[in-house]
């Protein structure tokens, strides 16, 4: 047989082999999901930090015993259904035939081994909000548990929506502060029950994730998840045109417009329930704010009711809204949202009062104001290195002298749990659905016997706000519980503790023909939203 012979018996299998091999090739493409994120996951631990991009990261690896719907609403997730059995008492009824990752079974004892290792890890960021109302969990049987509170707790449900059940077993050996980040971040720990297996995580850079084929929900139809960390907004924008990225996070409001004229590109925009907010220090000596020149301060200028509705009434939040946000955002006058249980319509919307505000500073004694440090984020939720900026130029008018100071996320989380800033700016989001969430975090005394106030510390504290939060803390009729939420928030209104500044708005965009997306109001950016176009 001549050598052409051969050649052309071989041809058509080396060509069908080479055509199949392509069409893997594009397949494997096809079933790839890239989106670029403005930040991602400070540990694979879930239970290391409450911070949201953190949780959102992570979900697409591990349940949570109860999920929160795109508006919110709780749903079945782990637990197929929930009850309280008594005042101290929730009984959790577990889904049936859910696997972990490597293969074997979840049941009541991992439900139980999570609640009682997150205060053993947690760190920046406190997690143990979500389960501080817990005293005992009780296993009944492999698919019941029964978690015993320290009183009436209402709430509970809604706290577990940020409950990440990990492998009791997978764990077992990395569960205290030395060794969990280690067991996690390698991935020897990092098994959960999530639609996504873990695969890899590059701080600051990427985490790469793969379908889980056994997932108890129904298979995805994405192979394969790459969640790129491009914090610079230009950089997210220039890679979704050059065709890089099949999603991005947080368009920049500046670039919706033109975005959304880009033929091949789609925009998705939704009102989220992240509020940013400003606190000042109320502690004797904070370290930040001098008089102008430098010098020291005879007291703290913050603990004043006259400086604090000063600094009130010179922001312009209409403004903020508007041309700092471009849009993508409106004017807040509580720290929850309108839609959130138990949001005060008593609370009126709050205008700027240049004049009023100066004459306070005057009666309080500082007519000519004072050199105040203003941090920041910069890089964790849109507009708010531009909202920052704008509020440090807007408090000059009435004689404050401020130093702004963005800083990425990474940063100011710690420093600020430290107590290092005097005055800061961030987002919170009410991811509960409920006031209580916020406002026993951030306005209640911090109280550790309590288990309130945790994220509280800057000094605020008001016999009468604690007793508001107490109440509705155990109090199991809603319309009593909404009364005193309510109560709260118009007292927050009042003391100005933390000044609610604008309700943040966001923006997806993506490639047209590749993917669409169910937006949620927690601006969560879920795998499992994200379907394939066509």
């Amino acid at each position: 047989m001549s050598t052409y012979q051969k050649r052309s018996r071989l041809t058509p299998v080396l060509l069908s082999t080479a055509l199949a091999f392509g069409l893997w090739q594009a397949s494997a493409v096809a079933q790839t999901l890239n989106i670029g994120v403005r930040a991602g996951p400070e540990s694979i631990d879930p239970h290391f930090t409450a911070t949201g991009t953190h949780a959102e990261a992570l979900k697409h690896v591990f349940d949570t015993l109860v999920w929160s719907g795109s508006e919110l609403q709780l749903e079945p997730r782990l637990a197929e259904s929930w009850k309280a059995v008594n005042d101290n008492t929730w009984e959790f009824k577990l889904r049936k035939g859910v696997k972990f990752h490597d293969g074997s079974d979840f049941t009541a004892d991992d439900v139980k081994f999570s609640i009682e290792r997150i205060p053993a890890v947690s760190g920046p960021n406190p997690t143990v909000i979500y389960v501080r109302r817990v005293k005992e969990v009780k296993v009944v049987d492999p698919h019941t548990v029964h978690v015993i509170t320290d009183g009436p707790a209402p709430t509970l449900p809604n706290d577990f929506i940020r409950l990440f059940i990990v492998s009791s077993k997978a764990a077992k050996d990395f569960s205290t502060k030395e060794t969990a980040n280690e067991g996690f971040n390698s991935g020897k720990a990092a098994i959960g029950t999530g639609p996504y297996r873990f695969v890899s995580w590059t701080p600051k850079d990427q985490l790469v994730l793969e379908r889980f084929d056994g997932y108890w929900g129904g298979k995805e139809p994405w192979q394969r998840v790459v969640r790129k960390e491009i914090p610079n907004d230009a950089a997210r924008v220039a890679q979704l045109k050059a065709g890089q990225l099949d999603l991005i996070v947080r368009a920049p409001a500046a670039d919706v417009a033109s975005l959304s004229r880009d033929p091949k590109l789609n925009v998705v925009k939704i009102d989220t329930v992240y509020v940013f907010n400003v606190e000042m220090d109320q502690k004797d000596k904070p370290a930040q704010v001098t008089a102008k020149d430098g010098s020291p301060l005879s007291s703290n200028p913050f603990k004043d009711a006259r400086v604090r509705e000063a600094i009130d009434l010179a922001i312009d939040r209409p403004a903020l809204a508007e041309f700092a946000m471009e849009g993508l955002g409106a004017p807040a006058n509580e720290l929850v949202t309108p839609s959130i249980f138990g949001y005060s319509k008593a609370v009126p919307a709050l205008k700027p009062d240049i004049a009023k505000a100066k004459k306070l500073m005057a009666d309080a004694g500082y007519p000519n104001g004072f050199k105040v440090t203003f941090s920041f984020t910069n890089d964790r939720l849109p507009g708010d290195r531009q909202v920052g900026t704008s509020i440090a130029q807007m408090l000059s008018q009435i004689g404050v002298e401020v130093v702004a100071n963005g800083q990425p996320s990474a940063v100011f989380f710690p420093a600020r749990t430290r107590g290092e800033y005097t005055m800061s700016m961030s987002g919170w989001g009410t991811l509960t659905g409920e006031s209580h969430y916020t406002l026993s975090s951030l306005v209640h005394t911090n109280d550790p016997a309590k288990k309130m106030g945790a994220f509280n510390i800057i000094g605020y504290s008001n016999p009468v706000m604690d007793k508001y939060l107490g109440d509705a803390a155990v109090e199991m009729d809603v319309d009593k519980r909404r009364k005193l939420l309510e109560q709260a928030n118009e007292l927050v209104a009042k003391d100005r503790p933390r000044l609610p500044i604008v309700a943040i708005g966001s923006a997806w965009a993506m490639q047209k023909d590749k993917v669409t997306i169910k937006p949620r109001v927690d601006e969560d950016t879920l795998a499992m939203d994200i379907k394939p176009a066509k």
